[in-house]
């Protein structure tokens, strides 16, 4: 896979080509992602502003922890010096604050809403729109391989659309937000993962005014056997956030955008399998191609792999 990226200077360095660190990193995001879903319906009756609440606490306590023991807090140091010289990066970090936000407590209603497939659908889209806009705005280049992935997905993601009837706005606020929210990041250089703990820091206040308002506390006096599930949800969050961002920074954008195929099946297996949502055998038609697409994908990954290992160009 030839790879034009933006400029790499910069607190985080955008990768040229494909990383096997990067593939591991965006599976495993992946697969936490799907238990985190379920774990977000077992919350229950936290509503989704306290589950959302609960998560940015625990998510700011696991990445301290994190961070201290991997030795990350370098990059979090960088980032508050970029800030300070740059006070106009402040106003960046509180719009990607407010954006992740947003895609983070969705996460936790939809389970509970019983609108879980329709925010798989959405993350059926995001790649796509990852493509796209690694093409257009980063001049990424496709090899034939993968463009034969994104066309096969595309097949895929047109018959979601059309057997879904129509867009709802929990799968376009997931398949539009999150490709602004990354190309701000990456414009800014703000993508790695001490930026991401900084815009939860920004996130805390809120969380914090909200579970005292609410009286967060209430449920887990009252069902104690809420707070294992609630620290899990906590922990697996936690890593799983950090798997993402990772794979995020070392993934060219395209790559990274396919990669994310594996998480909507997911979500959509812990919809239906653990949550109880409706699959027709008509769904058969959108998520055959969408593995197919998978599979050309990871052969795609295989033979560049191959020809960096023989010296040509990835």
């Amino acid at each position: 896979m030839t790879v034009t990226s933006p400029s790499t200077r910069g607190l985080t360095p955008v990768a040229p080509g494909i990383s096997a660190s990067g593939v591991l990193s965006s599976v495993g995001a992946s697969v936490l992602f799907g238990l985190i879903f379920f774990l977000a319906a077992a919350l229950d009756p936290l509503d989704a502003v306290q589950i959302f609440s609960w998560r940015v606490v625990a998510l700011v306590i696991v990445l301290a922890l994190v961070f201290s023991a991997l030795r990350l807090w370098s990059d979090v140091r960088g980032v508050l010096t970029r800030l300070r010289r740059r006070p106009a990066l402040v106003g960046v970090v509180l719009v990607n604050s407010a954006m992740l936000a947003v895609q983070q407590w969705l996460f936790g209603w939809a389970p509970q809403a019983g609108r879980g497939l329709e925010v798989a659908l959405g993350y059926l889209l995001l790649p796509l729109a990852m493509v796209v806009l690694g093409v257009f705005l980063y001049r990424e280049r496709l090899t034939p391989l993968l463009v034969a992935s994104v066309s096969t997905a595309a097949v895929g993601v047109a018959a979601a659309v059309f057997v879904a009837g129509g867009l709802a706005w929990p799968t376009l606020l997931v398949a539009l937000g999150f490709p602004l929210y990354f190309a701000v990041r990456r414009s800014a250089r703000l993508d790695g993962e001490g930026a991401l703990l900084v815009e939860l820091l920004a996130m805390l206040p809120f969380a914090v005014w909200t579970l005292h308002r609410k009286q967060a506390w209430d449920p887990l006096v009252a069902r104690p056997g809420l707070v294992w599930p609630l620290v899990l949800f906590g922990v697996v969050s936690g890593i799983a956030l950090i798997l993402y961002f990772r794979a995020a920074r070392l993934l060219p954008f395209g790559l990274f955008g396919l990669l994310s195929y594996l998480e909507p099946v997911l979500l959509v297996i812990v919809a239906v399998t653990l949550l109880g949502e409706t699959l027709t055998p008509v769904d058969a038609v959108v998520y055959g191609p969408i593995v197919l697409a998978l599979a050309l994908l990871a052969l795609a990954s295989r033979r560049a792999r191959a020809g960096a290992g023989d010296g040509r160009s990835p």
